[in-house]
């Protein structure tokens, strides 16, 4: 297994990156959407350092999960905060951990819901194994190899911490 990195050092590394990304595809102002939880705490940290004018958005999928009926409900869902108008506005969209696909992809149906935006960025703190949609982040903290029994989950707001345990 390799260790994930501090989190905050990744985050300097992911606006860095992401900074140079929008400016080689000629993207100004574009709408920042973090997805709760975790995604939403990195997303404020890149938005800040970024110094986006647009207001940070943020999705909670809960409602457009395709493994609703096997998880359930999440207990504390959150409305989504997007702006009225997506449509043809660039859209970069944070998460911190991409394992399956399945949040992103869930993610931009809702995102989709809204309006057609003119494209959508993914930017991830960790990418690690185990995809199961065709989906990867234009934009990386560290990419993470873990076993198929461990998952990474991302602890905070402050301090933002990792925890990868084991699962049965």
């Amino acid at each position: 297994m390799t260790h994930a990195a501090q989190p905050e050092k990744l985050i300097e590394k992911l606006a860095a990156d992401l900074e140079n990304f929008l400016e080689q595809r000629h993207i100004k102002n574009p709408i920042m959407v973090g997805i709760e939880t975790g995604g939403v705490w990195v997303a404020e940290q890149l938005h800040k350092r970024l110094e986006l004018q647009e207001p940070l958005a943020t999705l909670d999928i809960s409602f457009y999960r395709d493994d609703f009926s096997r998880i359930g409900m999440n207990p504390q869902v959150k409305p989504s905060k997007l702006p009225p108008q997506v449509e043809d506005r660039h859209i970069v969209l944070v998460d911190d951990v991409l394992q399956t696909g399945r949040t992103i992809r869930a993610a931009m149906n809702e995102i989709f819901d809204y309006g057609r935006p003119a494209s959508i960025s993914l930017a991830c703190l960790v990418e690690r194994s185990g995809r199961e949609l065709p989906i990867q982040a234009d934009v990386v903290g560290q990419d993470l190899e873990l076993h198929n029994n461990e998952q990474i989950k991302l602890n905070g707001p402050e301090p933002l911490s990792w925890v990868i345990k084991r699962v049965e």
